[in-house]
């Protein structure tokens, strides 16, 4: 399972500063709805899985880009086979 926390404790989490955090994700190193989402404009969070398996496989793209793929595929709008309920209002 994948988890999005605020940039304080992911700073925390992988050793860097929230500051540093906000560069790449400015400067596109970290992409957005893969390693962080925004919430609305004054409210980022990010995926903790994710920038931990980057910190870890930032010199192994391939690597890095299986744990993407599993992110992606974890989606509920990327499973196959699922069909998402919605209710049906009558006019």
């Amino acid at each position: 399972m994948f988890h999005f926390i605020d940039k304080h404790a992911m700073a925390a989490a992988i050793g860097l500063s929230p500051h540093t955090l906000k560069r790449y994700r400015l400067q596109g190193t970290l992409i957005e709805d893969i390693h962080w989402i925004r919430i609305n404009p004054r409210c980022v969070r990010y995926n903790r899985e994710l920038i931990q398996d980057w910190v870890c496989n930032r010199h192994a793209p391939s690597s890095h880009q299986k744990a993407i793929e599993e992110y992606l595929n974890s989606l509920a709008c990327n499973r196959k086979g699922r069909k998402i309920k919605t209710k049906r209002h009558s006019v």
